[in-house]
């Protein structure tokens, strides 16, 4: 009877530490992803490359610069970003800060320094169809 008892605990134990494991693994898959998308991006917007950094888009994202906004095709934000970067020449990027919602909406806010000064930048991103994209991008000049 004892053994039975000690079967069904070791049972139940080792259904908890299975499912743990699965949650932890959908877990770090989704940060991971998260995170070597933030990674690509910091990179593109160290070398000021508009072509690099819209890999990372999703069909439509809204982009503010210093206040004027408009949401726009993937294609016309990277034209437009393209000559930011000309006017902006990049110097660094650096992430502050960065989090996620309940959601799932992952975000960084960032430093883009150019010879002239910083604009901080927010970038937010979401999952499309399986996919994490940026949505959002919110430069401010400081």
């Amino acid at each position: 009877m004892k053994m039975m008892n000690f079967n069904k605990i070791m049972k139940q134990h080792l259904i908890k530490l299975i499912c743990l494991l699965i949650f932890s693994v959908f877990f770090l898959t989704g940060e991971a992803k998260a995170q070597s998308l933030f990674s690509n991006v910091r990179s593109a917007l160290k070398a000021g490359s508009s072509k690099e950094l819209a890999k990372y888009f999703h069909d439509t994202i809204e982009l503010n610069i210093n206040g004027e906004s408009d949401n726009y095709s993937n294609v016309h934000a990277e034209i437009y970003l393209k000559d930011f970067f000309k006017k902006y020449e990049p110097v660094d990027f650096e992430y502050i800060h960065q989090g996620s919602s309940n959601e799932g909406l992952q975000y960084a806010i960032g430093s883009y320094s150019y010879a002239g000064g910083n604009f901080k930048l927010l970038i937010r991103t979401k999952s499309f169809k399986g996919v994490d994209k940026i949505y959002i991008l919110d430069f401010v000049k400081e």
